[in-house]
């Protein structure tokens, strides 16, 4: 069946303003809305998670017609987005597309989530889409790019609650070798640790280098990890709300003895 086109849709990412995964979003977001605007970031700001900038000020670049970058995080940009920059409130804001995928716990520090869950916290449906890949040199854009159209148009269809966000994930396979879009949960992901390397710069002083640990573990077999590292596409609904019921009820429960 035909989907009607969207009136106006807000992009941004956490790998920049220039990401090649930024220009995919571009082209997908022009195929369902009328009026597609851009607000990035200026720079690379992945693992920032849903940082604000509230300790010096943010400068916006235009960079075209309803296209911006910013000096800040995504979770700016989305801010100064929907309140300043925008005319008036799109139907919808897509985050990514991010180069690399987001699973598991990772979500916690990605900025394209960050992003996602701040136009979700500002009243807008969300969704944050990442393109998985084994190798860093040969990231399949082919795949987000022929498979995001349908996708979103497919979870537009559908009814979420106005405080949940949803994390897409793209499998890295061809796109004729993609599963279907399956609803998954978060799940453990692939995050094993951070790292932390020492190193010396030309001038004799240390420095630290901090990196992700990241290996194959065992999950749900809904979970998102399994899913697109089995070739499917897997969308999660995420929300702030993080309370453990059972233990919150387990010490009300020893709190009363």
């Amino acid at each position: 069946m035909p989907y009607p086109r969207i009136e106006s849709i807000l992009i941004t990412n956490d790998d920049g303003i220039d990401a090649p995964g930024l220009e995919v979003l571009e082209a997908v977001a022009r195929e369902l809305a009328n009026e597609v605007w851009v607000v990035a970031p200026e720079q690379d700001q992945s693992g920032i998670s849903h940082a604000l900038s509230i300790h010096h000020p943010l400068r916006v670049k235009t960079r075209g017609e309803r296209r911006f970058s910013v000096s800040g995080t995504p979770a700016d940009c989305v801010a100064i987005g929907l309140r300043q920059l925008l005319d008036r409130p799109p139907q919808l804001l897509l985050s990514g597309i991010n180069k690399g995928a987001n699973l598991g716990v990772e979500t916690l520090f990605s900025g394209t989530v960050g992003a996602a869950m701040t136009g979700l916290l500002l009243g807008v449906p969300s969704i944050a889409l990442s393109q998985f890949f084994s190798r860093r040199d040969a990231v399949k854009w082919d795949t987000a790019r022929a498979l995001a159209p349908e996708v979103i148009r497919r979870l537009l269809g559908m009814q979420w609650a106005a405080d949940v966000c949803l994390n897409v994930n793209f499998p890295d396979v061809a796109p004729h070798q993609a599963g279907p879009l399956q609803i998954t949960r978060q799940g453990v992901g692939r995050m094993d640790g951070l790292n932390i390397t020492q190193r010396t710069d030309m001038r004799e002083q240390g420095y630290y280098w901090l990196n992700i640990d990241r290996h194959e573990r065992p999950d749900f077999e809904d979970s998102e990890t399994f899913v697109v590292t089995h070739g499917g596409v897997s969308a999660t609904p995420l929300r702030f709300e993080r309370t453990d019921v059972q233990v919150m009820n387990q010490l009300r429960s020893q709190m009363s003895q």
